[in-house]
């Protein structure tokens, strides 16, 4: 009997062994992918099934639609980064209003992320806890969602979501409140309140979520497009460039026309997303 009974501890023992190593990488996983984007910028929206030139939003007609419309994205986010696609549909909604608040129709800010101290990409000013507080701005929504799971990949604070499964919404809500996501004391019961009453669960299973993407194919309401264009300063870089919009070297070099990482100050470069 006792030969048994430590064959079964040892047994359990390399069970939760396995689980936690398991769960480590995740973690790992979610660093690995920040610093692959972090070189090479915010990719194309595949998921909306378009290119985008300039600043782009979109509109909304009711959260069902807002789901729809960037449920694959989200499940994109969960399978480069396993950040439950649940969790991230819900902040989406709730911190945008259903992509219908004043921040996201200035600045396609789906998610609330201030600047903070490291970010060096455009930039808006919006009344949060303080009056005129700065916001991240992104060329298109795809932007938006994609620096989401940057910010919780690399922030350390965030570091014990990734102990979570993909598939525990209540946990991940949770933590983020605890983690000072947001300041709202009822954060983590407006989440799962969202994830119950729309069944953004069914988006933490990949292939009952791509059935249902498949299903429910739509392309959102364009609302504005505006050129931009960056003017090259001393001591600009087409690496420097390319981070601080969003870009990889390649489409900021595709998109001029360029052969080459040269550039003359003064010069004027498009900046978009192909």
């Amino acid at each position: 009997m006792r030969l048994k009974s430590f064959l079964g501890l040892v047994c359990i023992a390399f069970l939760l062994s396995g689980c936690f190593a398991k769960k480590k990488r995740s973690y790992a996983q979610a660093k690995k992918a920040y610093e692959k984007s972090s070189r090479q910028g915010v990719q194309p929206n595949k998921s909306l099934g378009e290119n985008t030139d300039g600043f782009t939003t979109y509109t909304f007609n009711s959260a069902e639609e807002y789901i729809r419309t960037f449920a694959p994205i989200a499940l994109e986010e969960m399978e480069a980064y396993g950040i439950p696609a649940s969790i991230t549909l819900a902040q989406g909604l709730l911190e945008s209003g259903a992509g219908s608040s004043n921040l996201v129709r200035k600045s396609n800010n789906h998610f609330g992320i201030k600047c903070h101290t490291k970010w060096r990409g455009p930039s808006t000013t919006h009344d949060d806890d303080e009056k005129g507080e700065c916001f991240r701005k992104y060329l298109h929504p795809r932007e938006s969602y994609r620096d989401h799971s940057l910010f919780l990949a690399n922030g350390s604070r965030y570091a014990f979501l990734f102990n979570y499964r993909i598939t525990d919404y209540k946990a991940w809500a949770r933590g983020l409140k605890k983690a000072g996501y947001a300041t709202d004391p009822k954060y983590s019961a407006k989440l799962i309140a969202q994830i119950e009453k729309y069944g953004l669960d069914q988006y933490d299973h990949p292939r009952k979520a791509q059935k249902i993407i498949s299903k429910n194919n739509h392309n959102p309401t364009k609302r504005q497009t505006t050129g931009r264009t960056h003017q090259v300063q001393k001591g600009d870089t087409l690496f420097g460039i390319s981070k601080k919009y969003g870009l990889s070297v390649e489409t900021l070099k595709k998109i001029n026309g360029l052969r080459s990482n040269d550039i003359q100050v003064g010069t004027s470069l498009k900046i978009s997303i192909e």
